[in-house]
C-alpha cells in the first residue's frame, strides 16, 4: 500500500481536471465571440456607430482584462486562470477590431484595397496582430490607416504590458496560496511543544 504522505494522484488529478476545464473554457469563448461577430447585425450601424463600437469595445476589454487579473490572485490555479485570461482578452481584442475595419469599409467604400467580408475583416485583424502583413488587403484612407495603427499600439500594449501585469498576478497568486493559515503549522499542536533547551 502506498505511503498516503507521498501519494501525488489527489493534486495531480486536480490539476489535470482544472487544465481541461480551462482549455474547454478558452474554447467556449473564444467560439462564441467569432460566433458573435458572424451573427451581430453590424450592416444596421451608421458610420458614428463605428466610434461607438470601438469606444465601447476597449472599454469592455479593458474591465475583462482587469476582472482576469483580479481572478488569477485568487484563483487555487493562478497560472491556469492566466492562460484563460489570455484566451479570453485576445480574441476579443480581435473581434473588436474586426469590427471596426468591417463597419468602416462598409459604410465608406474605398477604406481598403478590396471589399471587406467579415471574414477578410477579421483575416486582416489577424495579420496585423501577428505583425504578419501579407500586404494582399491594405488600408488606403486616413482613417483606416489610422484605426490600424491604433490596433497596432494596442497589440503591442497587449503583448507587453498586458503580459507583465498578468506575470505579476500570477506571481501575487502563487505567495497567496504559500502564505495560507493551511499552510502554516497548527499552533495548537505546538503550543506543548517546547524548546528542549529552553528551561521550563
Amino acid at each position: 500500500m502506498s505511503d498516503p504522505s507521498t501519494d501525488r494522484s489527489g493534486p495531480d488529478r486536480t490539476r489535470r481536471r482544472a487544465a481541461i476545464v480551462v482549455v474547454a473554457r478558452a474554447v467556449l469563448i473564444a467560439t462564441g465571440l467569432v460566433t458573435a461577430y458572424y451573427l451581430l447585425p453590424l450592416d444596421e450601424r451608421g458610420t458614428a456607430g463605428v466610434s461607438a463600437l470601438l469606444a465601447c469595445g476597449s472599454a469592455a476589454v479593458l474591465l475583462m482584462f482587469w476582472w482576469e487579473v483580479r481572478a488569477i490572485v485568487r484563483s487555487p490555479h493562478p497560472r491556469l486562470r492566466a492562460v484563460e485570461a489570455l484566451a479570453a482578452t485576445l480574441p476579443l481584442f480581435l473581434v473588436l477590431f474586426a469590427c471596426g475595419y468591417y463597419l468602416m469599409d462598409h459604410f465608406t467604400p474605398g477604406s481598403f484595397s478590396e471589399p471587406l467580408t467579415r471574414t477578410d475583416a477579421l483575416y486582416f485583424a489577424l495579420t496585423t496582430f501577428s505583425t504578419v502583413g501579407f500586404g494582399d488587403i491594405t488600408a488606403r484612407s486616413q482613417a483606416g490607416r489610422v484605426l490600424t495603427m491604433v490596433q497596432m499600439a494596442g497589440g503591442l500594449l497587449l503583448v507587453g504590458v498586458a503580459a507583465r501585469v498578468l506575470a505579476g498576478a500570477v506571481q501575487v497568486g502563487l505567495s497567496r496560496q504559500r502564505g495560507r493559515p493551511s499552510a502554516q503549522p497548527d499552533s495548537r499542536t505546538d503550543a506543548g511543544k517546547r524548546d528542549p533547551e529552553a528551561g521550563p
